[in-house]
């Protein structure tokens, strides 16, 4: 190819189809290549501030460069700067898969280069998100009115952050009658989450113009779920100074420890006080497509949104969330703006859902489609039997935990997440997992749970296999006996 790429396109530089063929498999060789390559890495980047950019030309290139350089440079430069999520020894945060089947539909969707705004950009684009949706309420048992023949529906949200921020604006425009999107936060609205909810929530109310210090983080338990008790007393305690209760939300797998808040106790309060209940289930909610963990669902019939992230742990490329709500009339009529440019006969009709009304952006792309691959190309069951997989080795690393007498757990292990320290102090644990992380062979992140400084180890990559987990547990003690 070199730098005759596009000769054949009048000067533009287009790669001809024939050109194209030959770079897209040299760049899907690259990337199963990578794949391949995965446990030859050190899972955290030890590139240093800057070190990726010292090795960047200072202007871009004036003529073409051949394929083969860029490649190239992907393995000299860009390579050594990457954390590798996808790395089956990748146990920090909550896992953020990759898969060959949603690589597939990336690829289709960057192809067709769809800009669904609106039904009428593309019928597909909308019909089939729509469908796909629908699709998850019946796979993971959620109520029937999050479907789109019913009040509710459902939307690919790119995370759970603008899930949760959607979530709020609306609640925040129904609790004032439609007013503050046409004259602005005019009274103080108080809204309400565990202590140990994302941050998300919080940002949410910055940017909604709410004010951060208008968030109450409500108590939790023993086991960090939020108590319903201390929601009452706290909405009581508002109402009492004159402001206005209008939104809760629940967190199904906080991500500390993932607890899982009642949401029955939650929703019934929110009915009865007339607050938006929004539950955040952004990890925990995919394995409730596995029959055995649809509890995990119970309670959010009282919900007005709900969303989760299949890109976390159902093999779905990064970003993908799915957000539903009982009421899509609410949502809609919060986010709908309609100049005359985008005035159409199919949006006129009330026929069609244009989902630019359902977010924050205008634009969207095809992101269904990498998530139709999936369900497609694996099968519900072959997904089933992949959560249930690292469920049951994050239960057997518990259960290593437990027997060593050195180590302890510090939290309960419902999924796929062990919280859990060695029994020395909290600096010894900091050096631990330091450590542990410089070492290239494993990565973990941490949290702080009843003001002691935690490790955690979350199971979910997509290549992760007990044998993967057997050696980072030996790993740890080793290092641990070694400091």
């Amino acid at each position: 190819m070199g730098s005759q790429i596009g000769s054949e396109g009048q000067g533009r530089g287009h790669l001809t189809p024939a050109e194209f063929r030959r770079a897209g498999q040299a760049v899907v060789d690259w990337v199963a290549g990578y794949l391949e390559r995965l446990e030859s890495f050190p899972v955290l980047s030890r590139s240093q501030p800057g070190e990726v950019r010292s090795k960047l030309p200072a202007i871009p290139p004036e003529a073409p460069e051949p394929l083969e350089r860029l490649l190239a440079d992907l393995d000299e430069i860009v390579l050594p700067g990457i954390t590798h999520w996808q790395s089956p020894s990748f146990f920090g945060y909550f896992p953020a898969n990759a898969s060959p089947a949603a690589i597939l539909g990336e690829i289709v969707s960057a192809g067709l280069g769809v800009q669904g705004m609106m039904w009428q950009t593309s019928p597909a684009c909308t019909e089939v998100e729509t469908h796909l949706l629908d699709w998850l309420v019946d796979l993971l048992g959620l109520p029937q009115g999050f479907k789109s023949s019913a009040a509710g529906g459902g939307v690919i949200q790119d995370t759970a952050s603008s899930a949760t921020l959607c979530a709020v604006l609306a609640a925040r425009e129904r609790a004032s009658a439609w007013q503050t999107n046409e004259r602005g936060v005019d009274r103080r609205f108080v809204a309400y989450a565990s202590s140990q909810a994302h941050s998300s929530v919080e940002k949410a109310l910055a940017v909604a113009g709410i004010g951060r210090e208008n968030l109450r983080p409500v108590e939790v338990d023993r086991h960090y779920a939020l108590r319903p008790d201390a929601l009452e007393r706290a909405i009581q305690r508002d109402r009492e100074l004159g402001a206005t209760p209008f939104f809760a939300c629940a967190t199904v797998g906080t991500t500390s420890s993932t607890a899982i808040d009642p949401v029955p106790a939650i929703g019934a309060i929110c009915r009865r006080e007339g607050l938006w209940l929004h539950v955040d289930a952004a990890l925990a909610g995919n394995a409730a497509i596995c029959p055995e963990h649809r509890a995990l669902n119970d309670g959010v019939e009282l919900a007005d949104s709900y969303c989760f992230n299949p890109h976390k742990w159902l093999l779905t490329n990064f970003d993908c969330d799915c957000f539903f709500v009982a009421d899509r009339a609410a949502l809609i009529r919060t986010l709908s703006v309609l100049p005359e440019y985008l005035r159409n006969k199919a949006t006129e009709s009330g026929a069609v859902f244009d989902y630019r009304d359902w977010h924050v952006p205008l634009g969207r792309r095809f992101r269904a489609l990498k998530l139709w691959f999936v369900l497609r190309l694996y099968g519900i069951e072959n997904l089933r039997r992949y959560i249930r997989a690292h469920v049951a080795l994050a239960r057997e690393f518990a259960g290593w935990v437990t027997a060593d007498p050195d180590f302890e757990l510090c939290a309960a292990v419902p999924l796929n997440l062990v919280c859990f320290r060695h029994k020395g102090q909290d600096a010894f644990n900091e050096h631990l997992l330091a450590a542990l992380n410089a070492s290239g062979e494993l990565f973990l992140t941490h949290t702080k749970l009843g003001g002691r400084f935690v490790l955690r180890l979350a199971i979910g990559g997509t290549w992760t296999e007990r044998r993967h987990v057997e050696r980072a547990w030996e790993t740890i003690r080793r290092t641990a006996r070694q400091l």
